[in-house]
């Protein structure tokens, strides 16, 4: 089996122009959680600790029992497409080792990485076609 991987290095994905939240929000609590909510979860209690295979895989592949190596034997949705990005309001800064950490649009750290010219500069996904 190939392995396909989501993560980028050096790179800033920011929130989507259809994006309706005008403020980083966090994802509603439900049970079971919801993927958003696993994600921002993880990297608001640790920044800089998940690659996005991590996260990804935490939040889709680990709840449904598959294992890692199976998960990625095949392309998945990188964080371009999650929800937080998309809905909440989230940048995803990924620093040289493809490490994660949030950014609230509304925030200076959200404006200067959006314009910082030595990272790979990413929208996430609109949510209208």
């Amino acid at each position: 089996m190939g392995r396909h991987s989501t993560n980028y290095f050096s790179a800033f994905i920011r929130v989507a122009e259809d994006c309706p939240a005008a403020t980083g929000m966090v994802p509603p609590q439900r049970e079971p959680n919801t993927a958003a909510r696993v994600q921002y979860e993880m990297m608001a209690a640790s920044p800089y600790a998940f690659t996005s295979d991590d996260l990804v895989y935490a939040a889709t592949g680990a709840p449904r029992g598959i294992s890692r190596e199976e998960f990625f034997s095949k392309g998945r949705p990188c964080l371009r497409a999650c929800a937080l990005t998309k809905r909440y309001g989230w940048g995803i800064h990924l620093d040289s080792d493809g490490k994660a950490a949030l950014y609230g649009r509304e925030t200076a750290a959200y404006r200067k990485l959006a314009g910082d010219a030595g990272l790979k500069q990413l929208n996430a996904m609109n949510n209208s076609r």
